[in-house]
This record gives structure tokens, sequence and C-alpha cells, in this order.
């Protein structure tokens, strides 16, 4: 049963198998399905009245009640509250005339013991939805003291199932469904004659296990197919695009052209402006370019030279580079040569400023042309390894390689000691680490104390430092051009960052290693793939057999109960009774819908003789129709006349009352 809502919004639910057409009126995105039962227990009764509705409305009793006796299939010990509120429900409800209960498996044996496939004292092993029952048979009765329960059936079988194809293909959650499994085990699915052989089978990894693997294929569109373009079909989009660039190229030379008009007329008007403004006083200067938007000559100058650079660039000419005349030091700086002693206060901090300013100057000039020689040096070092390259391509590779490898573990090295500290003859710090100190060079230790010296000073009182030209000595001292180890540094990973670049350009299989600095020719592999038929397929291997397992080994899904071969003992056990054991164990019939896997025989049988005595006769059969067979068993005992005499109406139930439904008990043998 399904409860769902309509689009009024008002809650109905919907019993069996309905018109799908009328589906698409209900919501189930909210809704769950919800059983009358637990395990195989009537609990919720009034979900029950919903399905006896609808089963009475489909086999034409739809009338006020219900004026027939009713036959009512139970579990084996059955609770007598739930026997009772049965009982109640068809009473008042339906106004049954009478009512009689059994057990589907005692029906089912009964079924076929009258096909002649079962004897009259046997064994009936009932494995169901939600639980396996064994009861066991004398003289034609089933015997509840000795019968055997366990919570296992197929619903664990479809679950379990369910959960080991969702993990092995996740991607696919929307396609595995309850009902989907529930076909595939019903289809697929078999029972292991030996379950550790046949999983140690799979595991070998020869070709009799692949036999055993059926494939689920998904619903899956191809690609299309993009064809090849022929030869004249490359002709004929090279011409279109030929052409459509020679339709871009004549409109940028028509664009140029109208910009080259523009600029020349512009370039004029300010001639004739500038020759006007030659012809008028210089104080009457602002009153004649009031209408033309300059303030003075010499604005309109500078706009005449922005527009004849702008000129050039669009006719592609070379732009005119001013030869800018270069400052001589004493006017650039006229502080610098004067004594303090002659100089104001005032002077003396421009002159500081000068100073400071002459030194950054003087510092970019020298790193400007060491960049200038390093380009050069760059340049030159190319040339010859272009030159070893067309020589012999293959040792250059090779020397490469052997180059960027050792910077690769130099540069490594050197930034490990830094980070950790180099060797310090056994001394660390309180710490268990190296000391910061035993961490730096000569050239930053000495750089440390100048620091701290010219600090110290400082302290002392009025700060002076600059005021003197040793001042500026010490400062070129403290700064980290001075670092040999840094430059050497510097170099060496400058060196490695142009062997990267060069190897990459030439190397196709290269590919740098960030984190250790190394490189290792590796196969490219594709950023996507096509999925194709493969990709959406669903392959039951050791599934078929490793989940109808948990019908004798309970174990694999948490569940601590005896396996269906087991319960067969634990019920002769029970019995007590060793001269029948024999002929009972001649007459095992099996029945119920998760008793239909192939092989199921077999592995009871096997399982079996291990718990009975050596040379034991043991004849398990299946039942002609495991899933119909107790409907069948049960019909043919209503129609027979004794049925009658083993009903009870409902007098009988207001007058006995619960204690009388706690000894009722069918009878089986006509």
């Amino acid at each position: 049963m399904v409860p769902s809502t309509v689009a009024s919004g008002e809650s109905v639910s919907i019993v069996g198998d309905h018109d799908p057409a009328l589906m698409k009126y209900f919501d189930f995105t909210r809704s769950s399905l919800r059983s009358a039962f637990d395990s195989n227990v009537v609990y919720q009764f009034e979900t029950m009245e919903y399905i006896l509705d609808y089963g009475f409305e489909r086999i034409g009793a739809d009338g006020p009640g219900v004026d027939h006796p009713v036959l009512i299939t139970e579990c084996a010990c059955n609770p007598v509250h739930s026997r009772s509120k049965m009982a109640e429900l068809l009473f008042e409800t339906y106004d049954v005339p009478s009512i009689a209960f059994g057990v589907d498996a005692a029906f089912s044996y009964k079924y076929n013991q009258h096909l002649g496939m079962c004897n009259n004292d046997g064994i009936v092993i009932s494995s169901g939805f939600m639980t396996s029952h064994v009861i066991p048979f004398v003289k034609g009765e089933p015997v509840y003291e000795a019968c055997c329960r366990t919570n296992i059936g197929g619903y664990h079988v479809t679950d379990y199932m369910k959960q080991l194809l969702s993990l092995q293909y996740p991607y696919h959650m929307s396609s595995i469904t309850w009902d989907k499994v529930e076909d595939l085990k019903m289809e697929h699915c078999y029972v292991a004659l030996d379950y550790a052989s046949e999983i140690k089978l799979f595991q070998s990894g020869t070709k009799e296990p692949e036999e055993k693997i059926r494939c689920w294929q998904l619903p899956w569109v191809p690609p299309p197919v993009v064809e090849e373009p022929s030869e004249e079909e490359l002709a004929r989009k090279a011409a279109i695009k030929e052409k459509q660039g020679q339709r871009l190229r004549e409109m940028a030379a028509a664009k140029r052209s109208s910009r080259i008009t523009d600029l020349e007329n512009q370039l004029q008007g300010l001639k004739f402006l500038l020759s006007q403004l030659e012809k008028v006083g210089e104080h009457e200067h602002q009153s004649f370019l009031e209408e033309t938007g300059y303030a003075s000559k010499q604005e309109v100058e500078s706009a005449m030279n922005k527009v004849m650079q702008s000129l050039r660039k669009a006719k592609g000419e070379p732009a005119e580079t001013e030869d800018k005349t270069e400052i001589p030091e004493s006017q650039k700086y006229p502080l610098l040569d004067i004594p303090n002693e002659m100089l104001t206060p005032e002077q003396l901090k421009e002159k500081k400023k000068q100073i400071f300013l002459k030194t950054t100057s003087e510092g970019r000039q020298r790193a400007k042309q060491k960049r200038y020689e390093e380009e050069l040096q760059r340049e030159r070092r190319n040339q010859q390894d272009e030159l070893k390259r067309l020589e012999n391509p293959e040792l250059y590779l090779e020397q490469l390689r052997a180059r960027h490898k050792e910077l690769s573990m130099k540069v490594e090295q050197r930034k490990r000691l830094k980070t950790n500290g180099a060797n310090n003859n056994g001394s660390t710090n309180a710490s268990g680490g190296v000391g910061r100190g035993e961490r730096l060079s000569a050239a930053q230790r000495e750089r440390m104390r100048l620091l701290t010296t010219a600090a110290f000073d400082r302290g002392k009182g009025e700060d002076t430092f600059g005021a003197k030209d040793e001042d500026w000595q010490l400062y070129k001292l403290m700064s980290k051009d001075n670092d040999d180890d840094d430059d050497g540094q510097d170099e060496d990973e400058a060196e490695l960052s142009r062997i990267t670049l060069r190897l990459q350009d030439l190397d196709p299989t290269f590919v740098l290693n960030a984190s250790a600095g190394t490189s290792q020719p590796v196969a490219e592999v594709p950023k996507f793939r096509p999925l194709t038929a493969k990709d959406f397929q669903i392959n039951l291997g050791v599934e078929r057999f490793r989940c109808p397992e948990v019908l004798f080994q309970p174990h694999i899904v948490g569940v601590d109960q005896a396996g269906l071969d087991e319960m067969v003992g634990i019920s002769l056990r029970r019995l007590s009774l060793n001269d029948l054991a024999e002929s009972m164990c001649n007459s095992i019939l099996v029945t119920g819908g998760s008793c239909t896997f192939p092989s199921i025989e077999a592995r009871l049988h096997a399982g079996i003789t291990k718990l009975r005595p050596f040379g034991s006769s043991i004849r398990i059969v299946k039942a002609s129709d495991p899933i119909l067979d107790a409907w069948r068993g049960a019909a043919h005992y209503a129609a027979s006349g004794q049925f009658s005499e083993q009903t009870f109406t409902r007098q009988d139930y207001y007058e006995k009352g619960e204690d009388w439904l706690r000894k009722y008990q069918f009878r089986y043998a006509l």
C-alpha cells in the first residue's frame, strides 16, 4: 500500500496494481511503501483493512458484507493477539459467518503430498519474504513444538544485492531500483554447492568464472559519429576562410586609411593654428585661443607632437625618439659638494635627501646594467646551445636532462639547508632544533651584526644616521646585494629556469615535478574519455551466489541465527523421535518464494548430510510451484466437506474469547 496525495491536497491510500494512466494524478514524492506485516505477523490492521477491501472487491464480494466462510493463512505459532484482531476485523467489518486459520507451509506440504511428492512423515522447509520456517510432520500433522524459525528471507537477499550493486556502481544509483534488483535476483541468482570453492574460483582469474558472469546493459545512446571531411570540403572551407580574411583585411585597411586622413587633417589644422599665433602678439594668445579649447601655445605644440606620433604609428613608420640631454650631477644634486658647515638646517635635510636619491639612482643603473649583461649572456648561451643541438640532438637532450637534475638537486638542497639548517656538529638549541645563528651564512651574520650596532647607537641619543658619508657605506654593507651566497643561489635558480624552459620547448615528454624539482617523461593521460556502451553495463559475478548465501549464513548480513540446513537439525533434535528421523529425512519439501534458486536442493542435501549419521538416506524435493502451492493447498481444504467442521463462528468467538483462539489448531489430516 502506498499513501499519496491528489491535486486537491487530500491524502489517499493506493493498494494493488491500478491503471498507470491514473497514477499521474497522484504525488508519490513524499510517500513510501507501507506494509501491514512486521516480519510475517500482521500488526497494522488499519492497513490490513485497505488490503482486504481491495481483495474482496477483486473477487466480486463488493456487497455490504462477505457472506462466505474465510480461510486465513498465517505463520507458524502466530501470536494470539494478532489472530484475535484479525478475527475481530473480519467479524465486525465484513460480517463474515465463520473463519479458519491455517499455516501456509503446512498447506503447501499437504498439497504436494496429495500429488505424491511427500510422505505422511516429513519436513517442510519454507523460506518466504521476511522469515524462514522448518516444520516437521508426523502422521500427516505438523508438530509446532519442534518447528524452527529464522528472520531471514527474500527481502534480505534483495536488500544485500542492492547494497552490493550500489557500492560497485554508484553512478547508476537511479537505475538500481528495488524492483529491478528483485527481477535480477529471480533471473540470475543461484545457490553455490560449496561457497568457499566458488569464491576461490572467481579469484583464480581463469576463463571459467567469466562464463558465469551476466551483464545487464543499461539504456545508452551512442554519440553521433563525426565523419572526417573530404578534401573537397576542406578546400571549400579554406576558400571561405581566405575570403573572410581578405574581407577583414580590406575593412582594416579602409579603417586605417580613414584614421590617417583624420590625423592629417587634424595636423594641418594645428599647423595652421600655430602659424596664426605667430602673427599675433604674445599678450593676445589667450584671447585668440579661447574658442579653440587650448590655453597656451605650448599646449598646441604638445598636441601637435602627439598627433604626429599617432600619424607615424598609423602609417607604420618608426616613432622619433627625442634625445634627452642628461643633466649633470652638479645641477641635479647641487648640495653634495658643499660642506655641511656652510649649509642651513633645511639645506642639510635637503642634502640628505639628495644623497639618498643619488644612491638609489646609482643602484637602479647598476641593476639595469646587470640585467642587460645577463640578457646578452643568455642570448649567447642560447646561440651556443642551438649549435650543439643541431650537431647532435639526442646527446644535447641528455646533457640538458643531466644538467637540470643536477641544478634541481642543488637548489633543493640549498632550500632545505636554509629551512632546517646545516650541520651544526651535534649542537642544538633548547627546543631540540637548529639555532637561528647556525642557519645564517657569513655575510648574513655580518649584516645582522651591523644592524644590531646601528640600532644600539641609535638608542643613545638623536638619530644622526645618514649624515656622514661613512653611514652610507655602512648601508651598502648591510644591503643584501653583497651577499655572495644569495647571488650564487639566484644564478643557479636562473640557470635552472632557463634549462627548464629549454626542455619544455624541445622535449614533449618533459614534465616538471614541482615538489621535488625533478622531471621525468610520462605518458600523457587524456583529460576526457567519451562514454561507451561498456560504461553503462552492470556485471553480475560473485553477487549471483553471494546474495542467496545469506539463507545459509545469515551472519553475512549481521543476523546471528541459524541457516536453512542447520534449522533442520535443530527441529529433529527438538522432536526427539530418532526412529522417525530416518523416514522424515526421506521426505523433505522445499517451498516458498525464496526457495526457487537453482541448486538449492543440492546445497540443502550437502548441509543436512553433515548433520545426519553416516549412510543416512536423505531425499529433498522442491514443491511443484513453491509460490502458489500454499494457496492451492488452502483452496483444496476449503473445497472439502470437512472444512465447515474446522471453522468457528462469531458466536464462538464472543462466547469463548481469546483463550479458545490460543488453543485453536487446524487439522490437516483429512
